[in-house]
């Protein structure tokens, strides 16, 4: 079995890859999307993966494996655009936004290795269905800071939960490479 690290490189390379190509085909074109446009993009992706396995079948050809893409990649659009200010061009370079993207992964990559080595590797145990509801509840979360105007008491901010989203959706997509989802 191949260990954690090579795994989570590989999924991140699928989709960094996806993203690249995208940016080249569309330019950044999703720097108009405000923060609560992100969340809806990655709600509606999250909230289809959960319709498709409540009823156990789909009627559109991207499978559940493509929406785990889309989900991690509009999470890493969301660190981007909370890094980028309306001072910053519109359309940015395709290697710059690849930087920002590794730059991106490389910050949710490192949590990661640390929340493993706290908690074990749980997440290998955890079924498909509690990383779409994770997902979702890290969009409700969002949601409420967005509501409170980006204030928070005690709670991370809206980074932290794209972070979040960014591993439950890698270890969503190692799984499925695994065969076990």
């Amino acid at each position: 079995m191949k260990n954690t690290i090579q795994q989570y490189d590989e999924v991140i390379q699928q989709c960094q890859d996806i993203f690249s190509k995208k940016t080249k085909d569309y330019g950044t074109a999703w720097r108009v999307l405000r923060t609560i446009s992100i969340v809806d993009q990655i709600y509606i992706k999250a909230q289809r993966i959960r319709t498709i396995q409540e009823k156990g079948t789909q009627r559109i050809g991207d499978d559940i494996t493509s929406e785990f893409i889309g989900i991690l990649n509009y999470a890493v659009i969301g660190l981007i655009q909370l890094e980028l200010t309306e001072q910053d061009p519109e359309e940015l370079d395709v290697d710059k936004t690849v930087e920002l993207y590794a730059t991106n992964i490389a910050t949710a990559k490192a949590l990661m290795l640390n929340k493993n080595h706290d908690y074990g590797e749980a997440w290998r145990s955890m079924s498909q269905e509690s990383f779409a509801d994770l997902i979702l509840m890290k969009l409700q979360r969002i949601r409420q800071i967005l509501a409170n105007k980006g204030k928070t008491l005690i709670s991370e901010g809206i980074d932290a939960n794209y972070h979040d989203i960014i591993n439950y959706a890698a270890f969503a997509l190692i799984l499925i490479n695994e065969g076990k989802h």
